[in-house]
């Protein structure tokens, strides 16, 4: 590689002499040139907007990608410029573990089709959160990026040449200064009683060369100035376009925060599509669906009766207590009446609203229409997630989860 050293030694005498008044400015030592007031405003509106963007960035990746070597692993491939590697979501990597565990313990089997439906689930919100994360990384981080790596490094190389040009003419401020305090002390009254030629001839043309020195200096002010504020009005132009980077980062946050509903509007359509086909499930709100083992010679009817419509079909049944009273000091005992023969208490009855629909699995459960109104009630021995339904002459059990349950 060519050197030029005659350059290369200017260079570091200029950014020596820089350094040097940089210095005695701090120490107070040296007078600066302040910019107005105007253009200090600019400058920290936009060293705002550049640290309070750097924040907002990393926190909103902090969002998307939780997993710090993953965040790691992507900013490698993108400062290597390489394409990031398609990762499984959570949602989805617990979808397929779900699908795995039912064929292992049976798809067939109540636990196994509820894991099928859960991971089924599971996929559609690990595929939901894939997309919203890359349209956030697409309309919202990618603006913050490109403001950062883009125009914030444009204004930052400006505003380093503006501080160089500043330095460069408070320098040549400082050199008139002591060019004119050295002329104005050679224009005094030379010394004739001088009796050295040499001595004499110099303090007799003193004045004229330190007026050389003068106009050499002004010419260099003038120079300076110049460049000074021409970089001056660049650099506030650039900073007078934060306003612009403002309106292109607000729309970028109404495209995210779009985003966000989207992807918590799937979600929660998907729960709701999950929680409507698990009501459909035999036995999953039921508390007592795992004893499917047949009962002993001395169990309760209320057990039998359980016991029976897990193992097998029976007659739909509503459990309530029997009016008889037993025996002393035991606890009442449950018996197994149809849905039609069951009568509403004198109070405690209430209305609900429905909030979906919901299609009744067998003859002792009431179907329901969304949005429409129902009377409901519990009655002693009833799972706490079911109550007892009318609507008009029909009756049957209905889920707690699909109603609102109103004063």
């Amino acid at each position: 590689m060519d050197f030029n050293m005659k350059k290369l030694a200017s260079d570091a005498g200029v950014f020596f002499t820089r350094a040097v008044q940089f210095t005695e400015e701090k120490l107070g030592q040296a007078e600066k040139t302040e910019l107005d007031a105007h253009f200090e405003n600019l400058l920290v509106r936009a060293d705002n907007t550049k640290n309070w963007t750097e924040k907002i960035l990393r926190q909103t990746e902090v969002l998307l990608q939780p997993n710090p070597s993953a965040r790691v692993e992507e900013f490698l491939y993108e400062k290597l410029d390489r394409k990031v590697p398609s990762r499984v979501t959570n949602g989805e990597l617990l979808a397929q573990y779900m699908t795995e565990a039912a064929n292992d313990f049976g798809p067939t089997s109540p636990y196994g089709k509820t894991l099928i439906k859960v991971g089924e689930t599971e996929r559609r919100l690990g595929g939901a959160e894939r997309d919203f994360i890359h349209s956030s990384s697409i309309n919202f981080l990618n603006p913050l990026r490109n403001f950062l790596e883009g125009d914030w490094r444009t204004i930052s190389k400006e505003r380093r040449i503006l501080q160089n040009r500043r330095l460069d003419l408070d320098a040549c401020k400082a050199r008139l200064k002591k060019a004119k305090a050295a002329e104005a002390k050679a224009a005094a009254v030379p010394d004739f009683n001088e009796t050295r030629p040499r001595n004499y001839i110099l303090s007799a043309s003193a004045s004229a060369l330190w007026s050389d020195e003068v106009e050499k200096a002004e010419h260099e002010l003038r120079v300076a100035q110049t460049e000074f504020d021409r970089q001056a009005e660049v650099t506030r132009l650039l900073l007078e376009g934060i306003s612009s980077t403002h309106v292109n980062h607000l729309r970028c946050l109404h495209e995210f925060a779009e985003a966000q509903t989207t992807y918590y509007a799937q979600c929660y359509q998907y729960m709701l599509d999950l929680q409507k086909q698990l009501g459909k499930l035999p036995g999953t709100f039921v508390g007592n669906a795992e004893s499917v083992s047949p009962p002993p010679d001395n169990a309760s009817p209320t057990v039998a009766a359980a016991a029976s419509s897990v193992a097998g079909p029976a007659v739909p049944t509503i459990p309530v207590v029997p009016t008889a009273v037993g025996a002393p000091g035991s606890a009442p005992s449950v018996e197994a009446l149809n849905a039609s023969d069951v009568k509403p208490p004198a109070s405690g009855t209430r209305k609900a609203r429905v909030l979906y629909d919901y299609e009744a699995a067998d003859s002792s459960e009431l179907s329901l229409l969304s949005d429409e109104m129902i009377t409901v009630y519990s009655l002693p021995g009833m799972d706490p997630d079911w109550l007892v339904g009318e609507r008009g002459n029909q009756k049957g059990k209905v889920p707690v989860t699909y109603l609102e349950l109103l004063s």
